[in-house]
């Protein structure tokens, strides 16, 4: 087990990293909680024993679920259940059930304690850890939610092998952002190693930025028009596979603006090619609709703003013009194969 401290005062928790760390679960629950609302999703093979009074909440599939109505069904469940303040929510599944289970616990009764048991390994370094949970609204993703540090995280590997080999190469693409945030070549890594790592960079720039101030926006690398290519194409790519295409559009923007070179933005597609993850827009896209979704990105508190990479590193970029973004654009078109 490898053990991944959060340092947030007395908000700090450990992540345990490592095959079957699930069955540490009862020990992680606080004392005083006398029962335990662990919400899933049907399709979800795993099972867990917190070592108390529990009751399974199910909720539905696909980003439609991620929303308010699904944080009001689980609420009400609760409240008919008799949870209390003093209990626990344990969200057992991928990244959208971490995030909308997590928002429930953070609003029920205003905020109860949320365990996260992660079993994708997107939701393993990136959306277990650090206290973000939302829902979407048809308007884009995640965009009501709240900060809630969540008690635990158990990252248990053992249960990747479960996976659809689409939801872990979905995965990947949430991975290969974290090439470049400090973690280098981070395909030589074991499994267990490669997570714990990701782990590391997440916790320690949640450390310093916890509710996103300033430096935790880095690790949206990717994500704004991930995020756009999401609610414009109606969730017909993964999230890790439009984060993939969103990393090697932000290396294309940051070439175009003079912040890299050629050879920084060959590096993000070898990156992105050798996790076997798309690099270019998907036929028929708007690109007006993308752009005007991507004004609505949380991070858009000055106009439109990119997380770019540079010679200091990534980082927040504002006040980028129209003629840039669609260069930009350009160079991750889908072309006709030329003839060989």
């Amino acid at each position: 087990m490898i053990v991944v401290p959060v340092a947030l005062g007395d908000r700090s928790y450990d992540v345990l990293v490592g095959p079957g760390v699930r069955s540490s679960l009862a020990s992680v629950i606080p004392e005083r909680s006398r029962r335990v609302a662990i919400v899933t999703q049907a399709g979800i093979p795993v099972e867990v024993d917190p070592g108390r009074e529990h009751q399974v909440f199910l909720m539905g599939d696909g980003e439609e679920a991620k929303s308010l109505a699904t944080v009001e069904q689980l609420c009400r469940e609760f409240s008919r259940w008799g949870l209390t303040r003093a209990d626990v929510v344990v969200a057992l599944g991928g990244g959208l059930v971490t995030d909308t289970a997590g928002f429930a616990a953070a609003v029920y009764h205003r905020g109860v304690a949320v365990v996260h048991v992660p079993t994708t390994l997107l939701a393993q370094i990136d959306a277990a850890v650090g206290g973000k949970t939302g829902v979407n609204l048809p308007e884009g993703k995640n965009l009501v939610g709240a900060f809630w540090q969540p008690q635990a995280v158990l990252c248990d590997t053992e249960v990747l092998a479960t996976l659809p080999e689409r939801e872990y190469r979905s995965g990947l693409g949430e991975l290969a952002k974290y090439h470049f945030l400090g973690g280098g070549r981070l395909d030589e890594l074991p499994l267990d190693e490669r997570v714990a790592a990701c782990v590391r960079i997440k916790a320690e720039v949640v450390g310093s930025d916890e509710r996103e101030g300033g430096r935790r926006a880095v690790l949206n690398y990717g994500h704004t028009l991930a995020h756009a290519l999401e609610t414009a194409g109606h969730y017909d790519l993964r999230h890790g596979e439009a984060v993939a295409i969103g990393l090697v559009y932000a290396a294309e923007l940051a070439r175009t603006l003079g912040r890299i070179d050629d050879e920084r933005v060959a590096e993000h597609r070898r990156v992105v090619s050798a996790y076997g993850l798309p690099s270019r827009l998907p036929p028929g896209v708007d690109l007006d609709e993308l752009v005007e979704l991507m004004a609505r990105d949380k991070k858009a508190v000055s106009g439109l703003t990119f997380v770019l990479d540079g010679p200091n590193g990534v980082e927040p970029v504002t006040g980028i013009d129209r003629p840039v973004l669609d260069q930009a654009f350009e160079a991750i078109r889908e072309r006709p194969e030329e003839p060989a």
